[in-house]
């Protein structure tokens, strides 16, 4: 059977937008669900942060794991399994009865979690490497659209149905993407004995230059890290700029969004231009382009200016996931392929764990405002690991 990568990757496409708007609509009221659940108010910011982050706790733990069988069985198994057992888990935050099994059942979403990874490393291996910049592109802009619409979608839910419906609809949507990925993504895969599988030490020799995916690894990692650090403070420093005005909520949400609708609308074209001019340039180009709107994100005065810097810096989230994805796969054996994009899914766990804590650590020591320089100065170290990284143009070959 010929696959038809196109129509895989248009359903994986809104798979992934499913996943990405069923994890981020619940986001905005955990907090409100964690007070509902009958938390003392004095753990209520404890817990809440918790729930949030022990979900990429256990996504991090357990994706090199499910990447392991999803090249012993097929990246579409892995897919329907992350979908239906994601389905069950998020369906089951309706029932919980305290906020520690709340916190249970986040974490085993997190731990049968891996659809967008599995996903990503199905299209790699079947689209031709000379597309594989704008596929892994589009691709990226269904967990991004998912991000972005999901909390509008969740606020109105919980407004119309209540906050313990809004997980079962959630639960739906998930069983939704399980049956579309059943009967309509299609792969050749010949399962492999566990004994037969290429080792990682194999694997290793057959990729060139393994501390250049190490560093694409660590990128993936500073890039969450940079993303999350200013999530839990963003919309307290909105707040502060608008200390004279109203309307702070719907401020908030505006320019929350709007660096994602720059990074869905850039990023196919840039997958593209990576496939002609080398991924590894617009990988730079979108680390210098993401310290260059940020540092000055530290001096603004008003929530106008803010808007506008966080609008450019979705240009650079649209260059650099794909950039990184494209490389990562252009390196990789097929035969290990679901193995290496798991430890890179891993790395991207990390980074949203470590980048609310550096956040808040730094919010609470010193100011808003110094959480804007402490993640430039990540981005930028993360500048000169991609420089020494492509000192020689390592891909020069591959990227051919």
């Amino acid at each position: 059977m010929k696959v038809n990568w196109r129509r895989n990757l248009f359903v994986t496409w809104i798979g992934c937008f499913f996943t990405g708007a069923s994890f981020s609509l619940v986001l905005p009221f955990i907090p409100v669900y964690v007070e509902q659940l009958g938390t003392p108010a004095s753990q209520v910011d404890i817990f809440a942060g918790l729930a949030i982050s022990v979900n990429a706790l256990g996504a991090a733990i357990f994706s090199p794991l499910w990447g392991n069988l999803a090249d012993r069985k097929g990246r579409k198994m892995m897919m329907v399994r992350a979908a239906a057992g994601m389905t069950i888990t998020m369906g089951s935050l309706a029932f919980v009865p305290n906020a520690y099994w709340l916190l249970i059942m986040r974490f085993m979403t997190g731990v049968l979690a891996g659809y967008i990874p599995n996903a990503t490393a199905m299209i790699v291996s079947q689209t031709p490497r000379e597309k594989s910049g704008w596929a892994l592109g589009t691709l990226s802009t269904g967990a991004l659209a998912g991000n972005l619409i999901g909390p509008s979608i969740g606020g109105l839910l919980a407004q119309l149905f209540g906050l313990e419906n809004v997980f079962l609809i959630t639960g739906a949507i998930l069983f939704i993407c399980m049956i579309l990925t059943i009967f309509l993504v299609q792969e050749n895969f010949v399962p492999v004995k566990k004994g037969e599988m290429i080792s990682i030490r194999d694997l290793t020799k057959k990729i060139d230059h393994v501390s250049v995916l190490i560093g694409l690894f660590i990128s993936t990692m500073i890039l969450q890290l940079g993303i999350t650090s200013i999530s839990p403070i963003l919309t307290l420093y909105i707040r502060q700029l608008n200390s004279h005005g109203g309307n702070t909520l719907l401020i908030s949400g505006f320019i929350v969004s709007v660096s994602g609708i720059s990074a869905i609308a850039s990023s196919p074209t840039l997958g593209k231009l990576g496939d002609r001019i080398g991924n590894h340039k617009i990988l730079i180009f979108g680390l210098v382009l993401s310290f260059l709107c940020t540092v000055p994100m530290a001096f603004v005065q008003t929530p106008f200016q803010l808007g506008v810097l966080r609008f450019f810096l979705g240009f650079s989230t649209g260059a650099l996931m794909p950039s990184i994805n494209t490389l990562i796969g252009k390196m990789t054996p097929k035969e290990g392929v679901s193995r290496v994009y798991s430890y890179n899914q891993m790395f991207n766990n990390f980074g949203q764990v470590i980048g609310p804590m550096l956040g808040s650590g730094v919010a609470n020591t010193f100011s808003y405002s110094m959480v804007f320089i402490a993640t430039s100065v990540c981005i930028f170290g993360n500048i000169l690991l991609s420089l020494f990284n492509f000192r020689k143009l390592l891909f020069k070959k591959t990227a051919k």
